[in-house]
C-alpha cells in the first residue's frame, strides 16, 4: 500500500507542477515560483482536502533535490572563475553578508523573536538567489553586460560564504552559543577541508571521469558521476559537515574535468526532476494562516532585503571603483533571496532550533522579492539618472575623484607583475601548508584506531605516538620542502626589493643573502610550532621528537631531489587538469 500512495503523491506533484509551470511560463514568471505555488495548492493547509499522504517520503526526495541543486551550482562554479573574480565581488559580497545578517538579526529582535530565530533570519537574508538572477538577466537579454558579469562574480563569492554560513550555523545550533573562538575554529577547519578536498579531488576525479568517458557510454558516465556525488556527500556527513557542502564541492571538482559539458547535459533532467520536488515540498509547508498572522514582518523583511541589498552591494561595488550607475545596477540586481535561504531555513527546522513560522515567512519574502527582481533590474537605469540629477554637484565631483584616485593607485606594469608573482607564491605556500596540516589532523583523528592496530607490535603508547607523528611528518615532507622553496624564492624577491644599495652600501649583496636565508628558516620554525600545537594529542616525548627530527633530516638529505620531483609531478598534474578544462570550456 505504501508504494501505491507514494506513486499517487508523485503523480499529483508532477501533474499539478506541470500545469502550474506552463501557466507561469505563459505569464513570463520564474518556474521556481510555479513549483512553490503548486506545492501550496496541493498542500495539507489548503482546503478542501490534502492531496499528499506520505509527506516523509516527499521530504526525502526533496533532500535529493537539495543535493542536485548544490551539485549543479558546484558544476557552474569553477576555481578559474573564483580567481577571475575581481575586488568588486569580494567587497560587495562581504559587505552584503555582514550587513544583511545584522539587519535580519535586529529585525528578529525587534519583533521579539528568539536569538536563534533572529540569527537564522539574518542568514536567510544574507544570500541572493543564483537561479533567479541568471533567469531574470537571461530574459532581459542583459547577461553579457558588465554589471551582469559583476553580479555573477558576487554570486560566486556568496556561494562559498553561504557554505561557510551553513557550517557555522550547524555548529552554533548544536552548541547553542556564539563564541569567537568557536567561529574561528569552524571557519579554519572548513577552509582546510575545502582546500584539501579540492586539491586531492582535482588530482583524481577528472582522471577517473576521463577514463570512464573513453567507453563512450552515457549511462556509464552518468552512474559514475552520481556515485561520486553521493559517495562524497556521505564522506562529508561522516566528517560532521553538511551534505550541501559535499554536493557543492564535488560539483566544483567535476567542473575542472574535460567532460563538464557532457556531465551537465546528462545531469540536467535528473536535477530538474528532484529540484521540482524540492520547491514543491517548500510550497507544501506554507500555511496561509501563518502568512496572515505574520503579514507585517513579511512586509518589513521584504523592504529590508530590497533596500539592504541595494545599499550593501551597491556600496561594495562603488568602494571597489565602479561608477555610480554600474554600482546601483549591481545592488538592484542582487535584491532578492532564493534557494540558499530555503536550505538555511530547512536546516533550522531539521536541527529543531527555529520556530515553525520562520520557514513560511522566508518563502513568502523570497516569492515577493523574486517577482520584483526583473522590475528592479529595469528600474536601475532611470533611478541612477534621477539620482544623478538630485546629487549636489560638489558631492558628485568628490565621488568621481574617488574613482579616479582608485584607478591611479592600481599597480601598473612591472609592479603589477611583481604583485601577481607574490600573490601566486603565497597561494602555493598556503595550499602546501593546508595539505600538511590536514595530514597531521588526520593522524590525530585516527590515532586511536592506528594505536589499536599497532598494539600487536608496539605496546608503549609514547612509542605509538612517535610512530604516528613521524609517519605524518614523512608524508608531509614533499609539501614542506615545496613550501620552503617557495618561501625562499619569495624572500629573495623581497630582499632584492627591500635592501637597496643606498642603504647597505657595499654590504648590499651580503645583507640580501642573509635576509633570503633568515625568512624561510623563521617561517619553517613557526610552521613546526603550529604543527606541534595542532597535533598535541599525538605529540611524542621530547627525546623521541629529537630522534624523529634526526631521522627526518637524514631522509631529507638523502631524498631531497626525489621529494622535489614527486611534488613537481603533482603540481604539473594539477595545473594540466585546470588547463585542460579551461581549453575545453572555451
Amino acid at each position: 500500500m505504501h508504494a501505491i500512495s507514494f506513486i499517487q503523491d508523485l503523480a499529483v506533484i508532477m501533474l499539478v507542477a506541470g500545469v502550474v509551470t506552463i501557466l507561469f511560463h505563459r505569464l513570463k514568471q520564474p518556474v521556481v515560483l510555479g513549483y512553490i505555488v503548486a506545492g501550496f495548492i496541493i498542500g495539507p493547509h489548503t482546503p478542501p482536502f490534502g492531496l499528499i499522504h506520505d509527506e516523509d517520503t516527499i521530504k526525502t526526495l526533496a533532500e535529493l533535490g537539495v543535493i542536485f541543486l548544490m551539485f549543479c551550482l558546484g558544476l557552474e562554479f569553477s576555481l578559474r572563475k573564483l580567481f577571475k573574480v575581481g575586488a568588486t565581488a569580494f567587497i560587495a559580497a562581504f559587505l552584503e553578508i555582514i550587513l544583511m545578517i545584522w539587519i535580519g538579526f535586529e529585525i528578529g529582535r525587534w519583533f521579539g523573536w528568539s536569538t536563534m530565530d533572529s540569527l537564522f533570519l539574518g542568514a536567510i537574508l544574507a544570500i541572493s538567489s543564483t537561479t533567479i538572477i541568471v533567469k531574470a538577466l537571461n530574459d532581459l537579454k542583459m547577461k553579457n553586460e558588465r554589471f551582469a558579469q559583476l553580479i555573477f562574480g558576487v554570486l560566486i563569492v556568496e556561494d562559498i560564504l553561504g557554505i561557510g554560513i551553513i557550517a557555522l550555523l550547524s555548529g552554533i545550533a548544536v552548541s547553542g552559543t556564539v563564541s569567537s573562538g568557536e567561529v574561528f575554529s569552524t571557519v579554519g577547519k572548513l577552509s582546510l577541508f575545502m582546500i584539501v578536498a579540492l586539491v586531492i579531488g582535482i588530482l583524481l576525479v577528472p582522471r577517473l571521469l576521463a577514463y570512464v568517458a573513453k567507453f563512450e557510454s552515457n549511462e556509464m558516465l552518468l552512474i559514475t558521476v552520481l556515485g561520486l556525488c553521493f559517495g562524497f556527500c556521505l564522506l562529508v556527513v561522516k566528517l560532521e559537515y553538511s551534505m550541501v557542502l559535499g554536493a557543492f564541492l564535488i560539483g566544483a571538482i567535476m567542473a575542472e574535468s574535460r567532460q563538464l559539458l557532457k556531465i551537465e547535459r546528462l545531469i540536467e533532467p535528473v536535477r530538474d526532476l528532484f529540484s521540482a520536488i524540492f520547491f514543491v515540498a517548500i510550497g507544501l509547508m506554507i500555511d496561509p494562516q501563518v502568512l496572515v498572522d505574520y503579514a507585517w514582518p513579511i512586509v518589513v523583511i521584504t523592504l529590508a532585503v530590497v533596500l539592504g541589498k541595494m545599499l550593501s552591494c551597491g556600496m561594495g561595488a562603488f568602494i571597489a571603483g565602479n561608477d555610480g550607475r554600474t554600482s546601483l545596477r549591481v545592488g538592484m540586481g542582487l535584491s532578492q533571496i532564493g534557494e540558499f535561504s530555503f536550505i538555511i531555513a530547512a536546516l533550522g527546522m531539521t536541527l529543531q532550533v527555529t520556530s515553525d513560522f520562520l520557514y513560511p515567512v522566508a518563502v513568502a519574502v523570497s516569492a515577493i522579492t523574486t517577482l520584483l527582481t526583473p522590475y528592479l533590474i529595469r528600474a536601475a537605469d532611470p533611478l541612477s539618472r534621477k539620482l544623478g540629477n538630485v546629487v549636489p554637484r560638489r558631492l558628485a565631483r568628490v565621488l568621481s575623484l574617488y574613482g579616479e584616485w582608485l584607478r591611479n593607485i592600481q599597480p601598473q606594469g612591472e609592479s603589477a607583475m611583481l604583485a601577481a608573482m607574490i600573490r601566486r607564491i603565497l597561494l602555493q605556500v598556503g595550499v602546501n601548508l593546508a595539505l600538511v596540516i590536514a595530514i597531521f589532523f588526520s593522524g590525530g583523528y585516527f590515532a586511536g584506531r592506528i594505536g589499536d592496530w599497532l598494539n600487536e607490535w608496539v605496546t608503549d603508547v609514547s612509542q605509538q605516538k612517535a610512530l604516528i607523528w613521524g609517519a605524518a611528518l614523512l608524508l608531509s615532507l614533499p609539501f614542506l620542502i615545496a613550501a620552503y622553496r617557495k618561501l625562499k624564492a619569495l624572500s629573495m624577491l623581497l630582499a632584492e626589493m627591500g635592501v637597496k644599495p643606498e642603504m647597505a652600501g657595499r654590504h648590499t649583496q651580503r645583507v640580501r643573502r642573509v635576509v633570503a636565508e633568515v625568512i624561510p628558516l623563521l617561517s619553517l620554525l613557526v610552521i613546526f610550532l603550529l604543527l606541534s600545537a595542532l597535533s598535541a594529542s599525538i605529540l611524542p616525548t621530547s627525546e623521541l621528537l629529537l630522534v624523529i627530527a634526526v631521522v627526518a633530516a637524514a631522509v631529507v638529505a638523502l631524498l631531497w631531489r626525489w621529494f622535489i620531483r614527486v611534488h613537481s609531478r603533482m603540481q604539473i598534474a594539477l595545473l594540466e587538469t585546470l588547463e585542460n578544462s579551461r581549453d575545453h570550456s572555451h
